[in-house]
């Protein structure tokens, strides 16, 4: 066998590029190994940094290189049975494929980067399409109590895209603005990334992919253009061709007009054209109100659109016509990517049963708002599941249980008591260094404290303080040394977001108090690392949305695989798939008041705490205690089989792709079709 430098090193670098060791232990173990390995150290960035003395210890060591072969033979075999193409095209502004590959934000990233790692996982022909951001999202810091933002240059070589050699020209106001395509390679599954810092192009047309969610609307709508106009065309320049399109939010839907574009050109009119767009397209909204829909004032959308318009001799009225809702303020009316949607595509869903219902509410002027579907979001299992704990789930439930086997899951009951108490101890250890590490100071964490959990975005309506509002009640739970509760939070607020970086000041200042007792903590600057450490630590996830304005949630599922309890308000996915007794409810008022729902509120999350969780958690000796144990095996029996990606991603497949290739096909056949 072939153990040459030049071999050995070409391996390590298709090991380090393609992203399954973010979910595949072995080959993690095996990078995270290697010369100059560290956990903010991309794996492309460590084996391109090995110089000649870290060879001379490398390739003597047979047991490594064995190591190595093995891990590269069975990533070979399992790119060789991979689809030769994709059938679907998942479009989305960000994708959260590791804490390495800084291009995602919040929780849309996330369930973007689990959708492909669950594709892969299922074999599905799909393939990704985004943007790269040289600077991806910022770098939270705190400064006293208040957030400021940094941001780093990305270098996407290092990061472990490919450069594909294909470039795409995209009309942007007056100028034609080219694009350079990357691939990232996540198992089974490509990312292609549109960047448009290229020599090429002017000053202002090479800042357009520079930052996520970071500029006005200006910037917005020219970020929108590159991915949805350019994101097709990316696809057909590296020689693929989907039949159906899945637009993950709004952010995509310019990429529905590249498609009329091509059906035009084919020789169909414009409503033909509308037909066949529709028959490969769907759409998932993951907004509950209507302040988070894109929104575009008409002449901006002139200045854009424009060419568009001219050069396909469509009346850019045309185009107003199928992006206005009768329900947003203005006159004219602006242009509502949403609608937009929902006008060219042949299927929409929400993101959880009930969200799929405040959908329908939100959108019921649009002729296409009445038969918006749900799937309900889930989370890439391995990807999240504390690596040992996926240990002893494998040696007990068997492989099944990462892709929502219930059968899998019902072996719940055999799990050893022990080991799952040594692993929950372990857990909070490891965040309460993770703590330490931080640079955060006057703690008083207890490994064997009960741990709440809290983080995800600072948007008001997710009421991150919403505990603060009786302080004495709360500084009280923290100074009682008989039974100790300590509250973990983390999050970023928007850099525009002024009510957000408030709501966050108001948390960073309580942990910093003499009333938190050092048991009231917040981690800045999270991300997917912060967050894999706070699931496997936390014995209560915290998610106090005001309902129903949290579309899904899925912070929450993660938690729940990882043994955390929930303790939530009934929205999104909990509204679904609490049953009474895997986790608790926090009540909700009926309240107009503002005021007056915050309060009772407040006093239900008091309540559970005071009268439910602290004495479940504290009621015999060892923590947790086995009546704990019983309710977190009933948690993960009831939810396991529920919250996959796996099984989200097999809905999408039978629900929405199936039906769509399935008009694709028909309108091809000769039914009238313009192909």
């Amino acid at each position: 066998m072939d153990r040459t430098r030049i071999t050995v090193e070409a391996k390590l670098l298709e090991l380090a590029s393609n992203h399954r060791w973010t979910w595949h232990a072995p080959t993690a173990e095996l990078l995270a190994s290697l010369p100059g390995a560290a956990a903010d150290r991309h794996p492309v960035a460590t084996v391109a940094g090995l110089e000649d003395g870290d060879w001379k210890s490398l390739l003597p060591d047979d047991a490594l290189l064995d190591r190595i072969d093995a891990e590269h033979d069975e990533l070979t075999a399992l790119l060789e049975s991979k689809p030769e193409r994709p059938e679907i095209a998942y479009v989305s502004a960000e994708f959260g494929i590791s804490e390495l590959v800084p291009q995602y934000s919040g929780g849309l990233g996330i369930l973007a980067g689990d959708h492909l790692k669950a594709s892969s996982d299922l074999n599905l022909p799909l393939v990704g399409v985004g943007l790269f951001y040289r600077e991806g999202f910022f770098h939270q810091e705190i400064q006293g109590v208040k957030q400021t933002e940094r941001y780093e240059r990305c270098d996407p070589e290092l990061l472990g895209f490919v450069d594909t050699g294909a470039m795409v020209a995209v009309d942007v106001g007056k100028e034609s603005v080219e694009a350079k395509v990357w691939k990232l390679a996540v198992g089974r599954v490509d990312l292609y990334a549109l960047d448009t810092d290229v020599a090429t192009n002017s000053a202002d047309a090479r800042a357009i992919t520079d930052r996520l969610y970071s500029g006005d609307e200006e910037h917005r709508i020219q970020q929108e253009l590159i991915l949805g106009i350019g994101g097709l065309r990316a696809l057909r320049a590296v020689g693929l061709d989907p039949a159906v399109v899945h637009l993950n939010e709004g952010h995509a839907g310019f990429l529905l007009l590249e498609k009329i574009q091509t059906e035009l050109a084919a020789g169909a009119d414009f409503d033909r054209a509308v037909e066949l767009t529709k028959d490969g397209s769907v759409f998932t909204t993951h907004t509950p109100v209507p302040a988070g829909i894109d929104r575009f004032e008409p002449p901006l959308v002139e200045t854009y659109l424009g060419q568009w318009a001219e050069t396909n001799d469509v009346p850019l009225e045309t185009l107003f016509e199928l992006a206005t809702s009768p329900d947003d303020e203005g006159e004219p009316k602006p242009f509502n990517m949403a609608v937009f949607c929902l006008n060219l595509t042949g299927a929409a869903n929400g993101v959880s049963q009930l969200h799929g219902e405040v959908s329908r509410r939100l959108f019921a002027s649009v002729p296409a708002g009445a038969s918006i579907g749900a799937v309900t979001n889930g989370v890439h299992a391995r990807t999240w599941v504390d690596p040992e704990l996926a240990e002893v789930f494998t040696a007990t439930l068997g492989d099944g249980w990462e892709a929502g086997d219930p059968d899998a899951w019902s072996r719940v009951r055999d799990l050893d008591d022990q080991v799952i108490k040594r692993l929950r101890t372990a857990g909070r250890q490891r965040l309460i260094d993770l703590i330490g590490r931080s640079g955060i100071d006057g703690t008083n964490l207890d490994p064997d404290a009960l741990t709440i959990g809290f983080a995800r975005r600072f948007a008001t309506y997710k009421r991150a303080d919403l505990l603060l509002t009786e302080p004495a009640r709360l500084a009280k739970l923290l100074a009682d040394d008989s039974r100790p509760i300590q509250f973990v939070f983390a999050g970023k607020a928007h850099p525009a977001d002024k009510p957000g970086k408030q709501l966050m000041s108001k948390i960073v200042a309580f942990s910093r108090s003499a009333e938190s007792n050092g048991r009231f903590v917040f981690i800045p600057d999270y991300e997917m690392g912060i967050a894999r450490a706070m699931y496997a630590g936390c014995d209560v996830w915290l998610n106090n949305p005001i309902r129903p304005r949290e579309a899904s949630g899925t912070s929450g599922e993660k938690a729940a695989l990882n043994g955390g309890l929930q303790c939530s308000i009934l929205d999104g996915w909990w509204d679904e798939m609490y049953d009474g007794d895997n986790g608790w409810a926090i009540a909700t008022s009926s309240s107009d008041s503002p005021a007056v729902r915050d309060k009772f509120e407040a006093a239900s999350i008091y309540r559970l705490l005071e009268k439910e969780i602290l004495p479940l958690f504290y009621s015999g000796a060892g923590r947790p205690t086995e009546r704990w144990l019983d309710k977190v095996k009933h948690n993960w029996i009831t939810l396991g089989p529920k919250v996959t990606a796996t099984r989200m991603v097999a809905d999408y497949r039978d629900q929405l792709y199936g039906p769509a290739m399935e008009r694709v096909r028909v309108a091809r056949s000769g039914s009238g079709g313009s192909r």
